[in-house]
């Protein structure tokens, strides 16, 4: 019935009524599906464009002309072919993703369409959509320990026979069940019903530091030995309660979390009325425990992009994960007696610092790292602290021997963060980038498609046109 009253070609949603509205938002959902199974044709294409062959006749250089260091790379299952490494960047930046994003998209690709013949099938029939398909080719790529083509073909033969119906913790029995079944696994003492429990040892303490609460605070799990669990069930209790008679408002479980923060620094009570310290001991003699580094930004005025008030109070940013922290909880920090608070001077992020010769100092580093806070490559996210420090345009270790003007000084203004693996990308084939403004970039790829990168992100400039040449190689 549905079906028969699909909306006028233009109608307007507010004109539709409920049956109709239905029939257009399935056909909407009908044309994504089907534009989702043509961009794995499409990744996979680009694959073929771009075999581990192409390495040597491709526009691959460095500074001085020399040929080399890109390789190929293995991104599906035993039988799916390589790729020349570097062509994953310009599927990503085109689609408006992460190099990491792209290298998954072609390998769920190449994946269905070698090893998962039957589900690449009924993804371009219409009847699995690509995002289940991917789901598939990703347990069957990171299986562990790897799937044999045969292995990988038997999981393809049950999926179809369900159509996409199969769920996460169906897809996860499956290929168990194919491990075992093709005989992968190795000898698992824990399987063995009479003792496989005296091999198992389940303590852990776990961190789950990608679960962050926006009143910041993180989910911390553990399974213990029976005394352990107890000693520290009866620690917390007797912290909680000195916490309670220092003058603590807090909830009995708040009061046994902050107990169990103080074990890890001291194993006694916060003192609630000593303000922070930048000693090496508190007053008691005892040393200073808590000594963790964070970095911590928060704008002068509390205003702008980097000050953020919410109903919590001011919110600054974190480098670690780029998560919100609290300046109340900043203060609580240092308000502790044993933080060990250490406070570095401001950085004018807009001044042009200089250093002769070809090394970087620590203070131009930090400032480029404070500066661009991540790689500065297109959509890529990965923190400055982490990346190589760039130089824009290539510095000239023969310059001065020739008495020449250096052409890429070490200044403020001629350097940038980048990924190890972009920037290996930027220095050895077609892709550059100049410098437009104090933290802004603008990327031009071997294909002609450009991008600029500040602060905010990664916007699209112009793309090249169909068909478009790449640049010529210098």
């Amino acid at each position: 019935m549905i079906e028969t009253l699909a909306a006028a070609p233009g109608a307007e949603v507010e004109d539709l009524s409920a049956s109709a509205l239905l029939a257009s938002i399935r056909s909407a959902r009908s044309d994504e599906d089907a534009a989702a199974a043509r961009q794995l044709d499409l990744a996979a294409g680009w694959a073929d464009l771009h075999p581990p062959e192409s390495i040597h006749s491709a526009a691959v250089f460095s500074d001085g002309g020399r040929y080399g260091l890109e390789h190929e790379e293995p991104i599906a299952g035993e039988g799916c072919p390589a790729v020349a490494e570097f062509c994953i960047a310009e599927l990503g930046t085109v689609l408006g993703i992460s190099s990491t994003s792209a290298k998954r998209l072609i390998g769920h690709a190449l994946e269905l369409r070698h090893r998962l013949p039957r589900l690449w099938a009924q993804v371009h029939a219409g009847a699995v959509p690509a995002w289940r398909a991917r789901t598939v080719a990703e347990a069957t790529i990171h299986a562990t320990p790897s799937l044999t083509i045969e292995a990988a073909r038997w999981v393809d033969t049950q999926v179809a026979a369900v159509a996409g119906r199969v769920g996460p913790a169906q897809l996860d029995r499956l290929v168990a069940e194919t491990i075992k079944r093709h005989h992968l696994d190795t000898l698992d003492p824990t399987a063995d019903p009479e003792d496989g429990y005296l091999a198992v040892d389940p303590r852990h303490a776990t961190v789950h530091d990608q679960d962050v609460h926006y009143a910041g605070t993180l989910r911390f799990e553990a399974e213990l030995d029976i005394a352990d669990a107890l000693d520290l069930d009866r620690a917390l209790a007797h912290g909680a309660e000195t916490l309670k008679t220092l003058g603590s408002h807090a909830s009995l479980d708040a009061r046994r979390s902050a107990a169990l923060g103080d074990l890890a620094r001291t194993q006694t009570a916060l003192d609630l009325h000593t303000q922070g310290s930048t000693a090496a001991r508190s007053k008691d003699g005892l040393p200073i425990a808590r000594e963790v580094v964070l970095h911590a930004h928060f704008d002068a005025s509390l205003d702008g992009l980097d000050g953020l008030e919410t109903v919590f109070g001011p919110t600054g940013r974190m480098e670690e994960g780029q998560r919100l922290v609290l300046l109340g909880q900043v203060k609580d920090w240092c308000r502790d007696s044993r933080t060990k608070v250490t406070v570095k001077p401001v950085i004018d992020l807009n001044a042009e610092l200089t250093a002769p010769g070809y090394d970087i100092p620590d203070r131009i580093r930090e400032q480029v790292i404070l500066r661009d806070r991540t790689c500065v490559f297109p959509w890529c996210t990965r923190p400055a602290r982490a990346c190589d420090i760039d130089h824009v345009v290539p510095y000239d270790h023969d310059a001065d021997a020739e008495g020449t003007p250096q052409p890429g000084p070490t200044v403020s203004s001629n350097l940038a963060p980048e990924c190890r693996w972009h920037h290996r990308l930027k220095t050895h084939t077609g892709w550059r980038y100049e410098v437009t403004g104090i933290g802004v970039y603008e990327w031009t790829s071997p294909h002609g498609h450009r991008y600029r990168r500040d602060r905010t992100g990664t916007t699209r400039i112009s793309g090249a046109a169909a068909g478009a040449d790449p640049p010529d190689r210098p």
